[in-house]
C-alpha cells in the first residue's frame, strides 16, 4: 500500500485499497529512527497530527500542515475525521497501538482506511535495557491514570514495568510502594529512552530521592515485599481484615462461593446491590482489569468508605452510587450480574434488579434475615435457579478449652435469567 500523495482531495471509497491515513510512531531519536516509508508519507501529508514535541522532531520533513493536539482529544478526533480522504499523518509515541493514539482512532476510523508504522513501545525499550523477558513482565500504563492501578500487581518477585504520566511519577511511585510494604523493592528509572538524553539510575523504593527527572520515564520494578506487606491473594475470598469496614461486610468464605455463583467473565459489569463496605464489587473487579462494578449503598458514610476500599484494592474505578434500590437503580447502564446483599426484602428491589438484568445474566442474592430468605424461597419456588445454605463454624475458645462457634447461616440464591 502507498501513501496518498499532496494535493490528491477525491473523496475516500470504503473499496479503495489506498488509505488515507498514516499513523507513525516516532521515538526519542526523532526522524533518525524512521524508515524512508515513514518519511515519504510525512513528507507527502497535507496535515500532520501530534503532540508539540513529535511536530518539532519531524519538522524538517513537514510540507504540509502542522495541527498539535488540542484539548479535550475528542476535538483533534474530530479534526482527523475532517480530513477523510486526503493525505494525513498522525506522529503517535513508540507502538501507537500499544496504549497509544492509534486505540483511539481506530474506535471511529476503519483499518481498511488507515496503514500504521509503529517504532518499538517505550515498554520494549525498557526490557532490552534491562535484560528482562518482556512476556514475563508487568505491562502497567499509569500515564494519566490513578496510581493505585498497581497494587494489585505487587506481588513478591513480579517485575513490573510502569509508565508514568510525568517528572513526579517516580517519586509517588516510591512512595506508594514504601506505605505499602514494599519499600526494600528495587526501582529503576529510565529516561528518554532511545534519545541522546537517555539515562538510567536504580534506587531502593524506601529511599528513593531522585530529582530533576526527565518527564518521559519509565519504572521499573524489582518487587521486594516486608514482612507484614499488604500483598492482595490471587484467589477470590480476601481477609476481612484487609478491608476498612464497620462489619457490614460479606464475610470471606461467603464472598469466595458468592464470586464463584457470580461466574465473572472478561469485561462484563456487576450490580452491588447493599454494597456495605463493597468487598463484592472490589473482587468482582480484581478479575481482570476490563472488569466493571457499580455498588449501591444508602448509607453515606459506607459509599465513601467503598471508594476508599476501592482505591487501596487498586480498583479505582468502581462506581459508587450513594441512594438505596430500586430508585437508585434507574437509569444506570444494564448489568451482565447482580448481587443483592441488603435491602433485598424491601419492596421492589429484586423485581427491579430481575428487570434490569440482560439475557442470560446471573442474579446472586444472599439472606442472613428470616424476612430475606422468606423472598428468596419465594423467587426459587416460581423462577427455579440453585439455592444453597452456607454454615460456617469457627474454633473459639470455651473457658481454658477451645470449641465451634457457629456464624449466622447465610441463604444463597443464584439464577440465570432465561
Amino acid at each position: 500500500m502507498r501513501c496518498l500523495p499532496m494535493g490528491d482531495n477525491q473523496a475516500f471509497s470504503r473499496g479503495d485499497t489506498t488509505p488515507w491515513l498514516t499513523i507513525v510512531g516516532l521515538g526519542e531519536d526523532g526522524l533518525a529512527g524512521l524508515g524512508d516509508e515513514a518519511k515519504r508519507c510525512i513528507a507527502s501529508a497535507s496535515v500532520v497530527f501530534g503532540g508539540v514535541r513529535h511536530l518539532e522532531l519531524a519538522a524538517p520533513l513537514i510540507a504540509g500542515e502542522q495541527q498539535s493536539w488540542l484539548s479535550p482529544f475528542e476535538r483533534s478526533v474530530e479534526a482527523v475525521l475532517a480530513r477523510r480522504g486526503t493525505p494525513v499523518v498522525v506522529l503517535a509515541s513508540g507502538d501507537p497501538f500499544f496504549f497509544g493514539v492509534g486505540v483511539t482512532l481506530s474506535r471511529q476510523i476503519d483499518r481498511s482506511e488507515m496503514r500504521v508504522l509503529p517504532a518499538p513501545s517505550s515498554f520494549s525499550l525498557a526490557a532490552s535495557r534491562l535484560g528482562w523477558a518482556l512476556q514475563d513482565s508487568v505491562i502497567v500504563s499509569l500515564h494519566g491514570r490513578p496510581l493505585d492501578l498497581i497494587r494489585p500487581h505487587l506481588q513478591p518477585g513480579s517485575r513490573i514495568l510502569v509508565l508514568t504520566s510525568d517528572e513526579r511519577g517516580p517519586g509517588e511511585l516510591a512512595r506508594l510502594l514504601a506505605a505499602s510494604g514494599f519499600g526494600p523493592s528495587r526501582l529503576t528509572v529510565l529516561e528518554a529512552l532511545g534519545g541522546s538524553g537517555e539515562r538510567e539510575t536504580s534506587h531502593v523504593a524506601a529511599e528513593f530521592s531522585l530529582t530533576d527527572i526527565n518527564p518521559l520515564n519509565i519504572c521499573a520494578v524489582d518487587v521486594v515485599a516486608e514482612a507484614g506487606a499488604r500483598i492482595l491473594p490471587l484467589a477470590p475470598g480476601l481477609d476481612d481484615g484487609l478491608y476498612e469496614h464497620d462489619g457490614q461486610i460479606t464475610k470471606r468464605e461467603v464472598r469466595a462461593l458468592t464470586l464463584s455463583a457470580l461466574a465473572p467473565r472478561r469485561g462484563e459489569l456487576l450490580w452491588d446491590i447493599g454494597g456495605g463496605s463493597g468487598s463484592i464489587g472490589i473482587e468482582w473487579m480484581l478479575c481482570a482489569p476490563a472488569m466493571r462494578a457499580i455498588a449501591i449503598e444508602g448509607s453515606a458514610e459506607r459509599a465513601e468508605r467503598i471508594k476508599r476500599n476501592a482505591a487501596n484494592f487498586g480498583v479505582p474505578g468502581l462506581t459508587v452510587v450513594h441512594g438505596t434500590a430500586p430508585g437508585a437503580l434507574a437509569g444506570l447502564p444494564s448489568p451482565d450480574a447482580i448481587f443483592v446483599g441488603g435491602g433485598g426484602s424491601e419492596e421492589g428491589v429484586m423485581a427491579a434488579a430481575i428487570a434490569a438484568l440482560k439475557t442470560g445474566g446471573r442474579l446472586v442474592a444472599n439472606a442472613v434475615t428470616t424476612q430475606m430468605e422468606a423472598v428468596l424461597l419465594d423467587h426459587h419456588a416460581r423462577l427455579g435457579g440453585s439455592l444453597i445454605r452456607i454454615d460456617i463454624a469457627r474454633v473459639a475458645p470455651v473457658g481454658a478449652m477451645t470449641g465451634w462457634r457457629p456464624a449466622m447461616p447465610v441463604t444463597q440464591w443464584s439464577w440465570v435469567k432465561p
